[in-house]
């Protein structure tokens, strides 16, 4: 049976073959924010279903390509499209990028996604530092044999957010004058949006923000000792709170502030 890291050797060794060298940070974007990758100098791409043990995006808005180069001066490594576990992939597969990310020895990872604002103080459109997560997939990608190699067993989630990072992304946001609103981020399965009773009970435990994706990755780059900044876009108010829920909103929203979110992210990149 192949191990975790073994498949992982495989990967990188293909990917080192196609031109990616060293990497700095991982950048994960979500719906309708993948376009930022478009704007990595000296670009090397490659399509996901080229590239060893990859799985393949299949969510509208997902364009299921790995783009390296250099961004803001930064090495990175970008993921235009995510995988998710509501398309029926394992939490391991879902979170195997993460893996790739840590074994090419980035340092960091920025994450962002489209969600749903719980918070009565959000508007659609606003942008959330996210400060900490809240697991309610009903899984977790840590589950099974652990390979001391690549984490410990029982990782620490108490700082799984980076305070200073986030505190640079608040001082860039400062100072071009963007509201940067920050809170708790909910995952929960999908791919049904949550029920109206699933946002009370949301918002009653602490959630800010709800979506299907996330953590699972966050949990993956704590275990593997990459420091995480998070930010996400909130296309709309969550269940019960507007009259319908629909992903064609949630891609108009992303289009609409997608400037404001390229710009925060770059230039946060250029001060880390």
């Amino acid at each position: 049976m192949t191990t975790l890291q073994e498949k992982l050797n495989e990967t990188t060794t293909y990917m080192k073959k196609a031109g990616v060298k060293e990497v700095e940070f991982g950048l994960i974007l979500g719906s309708g924010l993948g376009e930022l990758a478009d704007e990595i100098e000296d670009a090397v791409v490659l399509q996901y279903h080229e590239i060893p043990h990859f799985p393949i995006s299949t969510v509208v808005g997902h364009a299921g390509k790995l783009v390296y180069g250099t961004l803001s001066g930064k090495k990175v490594l970008a993921m235009q499209g995510r995988f998710h576990y509501y398309e029926g992939h394992s939490m391991q597969t879902v979170t195997y990028p993460v893996r790739v990310m840590a074994a090419l020895q980035a340092h960091s990872v920025i994450v962002t996604n489209a969600c749903g604002g719980v918070n009565h103080d959000f508007t659609p459109g606003d942008l959330m530092l996210i400060t900490d997560q809240i697991n309610y997939m009903g899984a977790n990608p840590l589950i099974g044999t652990n390979e001391d190699e690549l984490g410990p067993r029982f990782p620490d989630m108490s700082q799984a957010y980076d305070a200073s990072y986030q505190a640079v992304a608040h001082k860039v946001a400062q100072e071009k004058g963007l509201h940067l609103q920050e809170g708790v981020y909910m995952a929960f399965s999908g791919p049904t949006y949550e029920t109206p009773a699933e946002i009370r009970f949301a918002r009653t435990i602490g959630a800010d923000a709800v979506g299907m994706s996330t953590v699972p990755e966050v949990i993956v780059a704590v275990h593997s000792g990459l420091r995480v900044l998070g930010v996400s876009c909130i296309t709309n108010l969550a269940a019960g709170m507007q009259k319908e829920l629909n992903h064609e909103e949630v891609v108009e929203t992303t289009q609409r502030v997608k400037q404001e979110f390229k710009s925060l992210i770059k230039e946060t990149l250029a001060a880390l």
